[in-house]
């Protein structure tokens, strides 16, 4: 054995254990995907059309740039510029074949003097990426005694630090919104602090969408890194294509990056996800994905506190942040739903500190509904009804 070993993502994690148990991959036919963190693939009630084509030529054949073609960056920056009056340009712009790629690089580029902050409960593969790269970190109360919502006040107020943050948060969909995002942003904007901002539900926020580019007044000097991506609210996790948002300086370092590590991303796809930020098309898609996913988060939101689930969900993305009745674990939960081909994410995986089925998340559980179509519902309630 020549390389060092770890296991996988969390999710991961979860949906090896579903296929040894079912003989089936969570997201085929006749099961039920609520451990997974994607969404609807397909039209949502309301929404535009997604392209079942792209044309390709000769040029398109070559090699991609390193930081992206030019025009998916173009339109990148006219979308922030457009609907948030931010004042970027391509410039600021890098393209990644995804958001984790984009989060890799910039863990793996800071500077060694540089501390992470990171919420409590976050976004499982924040851990992995902090255990690979050896990466100190201080964690930041998020649990039930605060209900996962920390303050400005629980943050780091000294030294050298870099924020590591969802918004909204995956897994608990709490959103930090108006003059709280407006003083996170400030906070994290002074020479010797920055942040790294994790936009991927920010379609799923209701009311309306959101972004930390709202209150960035002039990205050049700072070091925050607002990252986007079509994974989630433009439909397309296939695609692998997400951005980082930048200063022109750290631009540079991923462009050099992505020379000796990534090679670019491919050009069909960067193709496929500008038709997809046609101006009107993405207004109407920001629109429907909001709206249907909000409804989705109330009618499941009922149907588990129904059934005796705590909810602790916040406005944002398509998950239910949930206790389990009684002395349930997550995995436990698991056990259960596997014998109806169903799955959640158990809330320990989403603990920054790893502390198993007895830390506070032991009892949590992430319900994803992203991948649901409206007429699942019922079939979903009943078996809930029946594992818990």
């Amino acid at each position: 054995m020549i390389l060092r070993q770890f296991p996988p993502m969390g999710v991961y994690e979860t949906l090896f254990r579903f296929a040894a148990a079912t003989g089936s991959y969570m997201g085929d036919a006749g099961t039920h995907p609520w451990a997974q963190g994607f969404p609807l693939t397909s039209p949502v009630p309301g929404g535009p059309a997604l392209p079942d084509s792209i044309a390709i030529t000769a040029t398109d054949r070559m090699y991609p740039k390193a930081d992206g073609q030019p025009p998916l960056r173009q339109a990148i920056a006219d979308y922030y510029n457009e609907f948030y009056g931010s004042r970027i340009s391509p410039d600021n712009v890098a393209v990644f074949a995804g958001g984790r790629p984009g989060i890799f690089a910039i863990l793996a580029f800071l500077l060694e003097d540089v501390t992470v902050a990171i919420e409590e409960t976050e976004y499982t593969p924040y851990y992995d990426v902090l255990e690979v790269l050896h990466r100190p970190h201080v964690l930041i109360p998020s649990n039930p005694k605060n209900r996962f919502r920390p303050t400005l006040a629980d943050h780091p107020q000294d030294g050298r630090v870099l924020l590591v943050k969802s918004n909204p948060c995956n897994p608990t969909g709490i959103a930090t919104t108006g003059d709280a995002l407006r003083d996170l942003v400030r906070h994290y904007s002074t020479p010797d602090r920055g942040a790294l901002i994790d936009e991927a539900y920010e379609f799923f926020h209701t009311p309306a969408p959101i972004s930390a580019m709202a209150h960035i007044e002039d990205i050049e000097t700072t070091n925050l890194f607002v990252v986007g991506a079509a994974t989630k609210g433009l439909q397309v996790p296939g695609m692998r294509v997400g951005w980082v948002i930048a200063a022109r300086d750290h631009i540079e370092v991923f462009r050099n990056y992505s020379s000796f590590a990534m090679g670019g991303v491919s050009r069909a796809s960067q193709l496929y996800v500008l038709q997809l930020l046609e101006r009107q098309r993405v207004r109407a898609a920001r629109d429907a994905i909001s709206t249907f996913y909000g409804e989705q988060r109330e009618r499941y939101g009922e149907a588990l506190a129904r059934l005796g689930f705590e909810l602790f969900t916040g406005d944002g993305g398509f998950y239910h942040w949930a206790r389990l009745p009684g002395d349930l674990t997550g995995d436990a939960f698991n056990d259960r739903l596997f014998a109806h081909s169903a799955g959640i994410l158990p809330g320990r995986l989403c603990d920054m500190a790893r502390r198993g089925d007895s830390g506070p998340l032991g009892n949590m559980i992430r319900f994803s509904f992203g991948p649901l179509g409206p007429d699942s519902f019922d079939d979903d309630v009943r078996i809930l009804e029946q594992c818990v």
